[in-house]
């Protein structure tokens, strides 16, 4: 069996300005980087906006699972099925992270015959954006420190510091550091702290703008650190804001590469959903709307993250209307949440099954509170039965869900259609009354209630002094009419992650919160989330090389 990145390989790429002709985008409208990828300019947005948008689809999942569903893999071979079917869609993505590329988790393109490429760039460099992201965050690390050591007019209180440094890798050695050692000419020591690049405000600011001004703006209300007075600094006074831009000029533009089958993806923005939003950029799911009449987007981990946060915090702050949800599941994940160890999950188990699809319940019923209608697909693998196929349809049917069984990866578009013809007639035939699970007037501690109750499915919340003081004062300043941006564990709906299925009986522990001024909304730490990862035992990066023709082994 060939694996993803040979797939990727042998794959005919079209030119990219060809993928881009099939949309009405001409060659003076792309920046091009290579032959196979290039940004879109801002004449393309100012050429198009007008336009009516398309239908958008948001596809979700269940909490991930060692045992793998398959999120971006679905996202692929929908848009590859629609094209197959003679419909004009495109798909919209974020792109990946570096620190999971090189850890556990592995790339973000997709899988089997339902890829983007070229996946090797994509899963890597790219065209730089995260590489702009993370000069921009400690550019102004670095201004906020020179202002300290230049007689810190601003009186900033070194005790109070909030801005950290980043990283797009995965080293938990430079989660707290000593920043200044030596003499007084090398600054001032403090303590100091990274986050990984895709956890940076600067990343959730590019992702949530609509053009520059607006990225200028966001980038002004950084919040860097408190005075002497405990009044906020921000990097408008430390004079950083057009120096920032000026690194994210290009960034700020979305990136068009293909599929396998050569349907046009916009890739651009990649915030975990775990530990920030977790959706790609605003002005790529916006272009897409404009260029095609069905777009394709994901969320990224399990509904109750990524789905949770393009809803109550992309669509709210964008203006966006999604008109029907995608909720992905495989029925090796439904055994593991039932109990099964992951070496027996080939084995069919229908008991196992029907105790771990209230998972996959649990998200339906989430989904439906949004008011959008579901779609839910297994991902199939071929030591599936079908028994438990016949299960899981009956079980989401019975809940009021269209139900389509995706063969994308191993098949590509064609394994698709199934899905796409579900998804066409909930696009006709149901209607969308999309809403925020809370309006923005309710306080913050009630907006965390009510994630944590109606998405959750927690008893309540429970706060450490010191986050329930930073919960109120930013309330006081202000910023309580902010969506809240939820950091929880992936692997299960509560904020333990070993509490698989639909766990009952609990409440979610706030240990910290700290407000993304720029971006928009206030971040609350629950569990022991980390925005800086670690690399596992046996990283991926063991397995990647390269050879003398230039030619990348190991990525997945």
């Amino acid at each position: 069996m060939r694996t993803d990145i040979e797939i990727a390989q042998e794959a005919e790429m079209l030119p990219v300005k060809d993928v881009a002709a099939s949309y009405g985008i001409g060659e003076d409208e792309l920046e091009l980087y290579g032959k196979y990828k290039a940004k879109l300019t801002d004449g393309l947005w100012e050429r198009i906006k007008d336009r009516p948008d398309g239908r958008l689809v948001l596809v979700t999942a269940i909490n991930p699972t060692p045992a793998g569903e398959g999120k971006t893999t679905t996202t692929v071979g929908l848009g590859q099925a629609f094209g197959k079917m003679g419909k004009k869609a495109i798909i919209a993505l974020r792109e990946p992270s570096l620190g999971p590329c090189f850890g556990i988790k592995g790339g973000a393109a997709g899988g089997g015959y339902a890829q983007v490429v070229p996946m090797e760039d994509l899963n890597l460099h790219f065209t730089g954006d995260f590489h702009a992201i993370t000069s921009a965050n400690n550019l102004l690390a670095a201004l906020l420190d020179n202002h300290i050591h230049q007689g810190n007019a601003l009186g900033i209180d070194t005790r109070q510091i909030l801005w950290k440094r980043c990283l797009d890798m995965n080293d938990r050695a430079l989660r707290n550091i000593v920043v200044g050692l030596g003499s007084k000419a090398e600054g001032f020591v403090r303590e100091d702290h990274f986050v990984i690049t895709v956890a940076s405000e600067i990343m959730a600011i590019l992702c949530l703008a609509n053009d520059m001004e607006d990225l200028k703006v966001r980038l002004g209300r950084i919040i860097v650190a408190y005075n002497y007075a405990g009044e906020p600094v921000t990097a408008s006074q430390l004079n950083a804001v057009g120096a920032m831009a000026a690194l994210l000029k290009d960034a700020l533009k979305p990136n068009l590469i293909q599929t396998l089958e050569h349907t046009g993806a916009i890739v651009h923005g990649g915030p975990f959903a775990n530990i920030a939003h977790g959706c790609n950029s605003v002005r790529a799911t916006k272009t897409a709307l404009k260029l095609a009449d069905i777009v394709v987007t994901e969320a990224g981990f399990g509904a109750d993250l990524g789905a949770e946060k393009f809803l109550d915090i992309k669509c709210r702050k964008a203006g966006l209307k999604p008109d029907a949800i995608v909720l992905v599941a495989t029925v090796r994940a439904l055994k593991y949440n039932g109990g099964v160890p992951k070496d027996q999950l080939k084995e069919e188990n229908l008991e196992a099954l029907k105790k771990g699809i209230v998972n996959l319940e649990k998200h339906i019923e989430n989904m439906m509170k949004y008011g959008v209608p579901v779609i839910v697909t297994l991902n199939s693998f071929l030591t599936d039965t079908e028994a438990e196929h016949r299960f899981v349809q009956s079980f989401c049917e019975e809940r009021g869900c269209e139900f389509a069984l995706s063969q994308v990866w191993e098949k590509g578009g064609e394994g698709g259609i199934a899905l796409a013809e579900k998804v066409l007639y909930t696009l006709e035939n149901k209607e969308s009354n999309f809403a925020p699970i809370y309006p923005d007037e309710m306080g913050l501690e009630d907006k965390i209630a009510a994630v944590a109750r109606e998405i959750y499915g927690a008893d309540g919340v429970s706060y450490a002094p010191a986050a329930l003081k930073a919960i109120r004062k930013f309330q006081d300043m202000g910023f309580g009419n902010l969506p809240v941006c939820m950091a929880k564990t992936q692997y299960s709906l509560s904020d333990d992650q070993n509490r698989l299925g639909r766990p009952e009986g609990f409440e979610i522990t706030v240990r910290d919160a700290y407000v993304s001024a720029g971006a928009g909304f206030v971040v609350i730490l629950t569990g022991a989330i980390m925005t800086m990862p670690g690399l596992p035992k046996k990283p991926a990066a063991d397995n990647i090389d390269v050879n003398e023709e230039g030619v990348i082994t190991g990525l997945f």
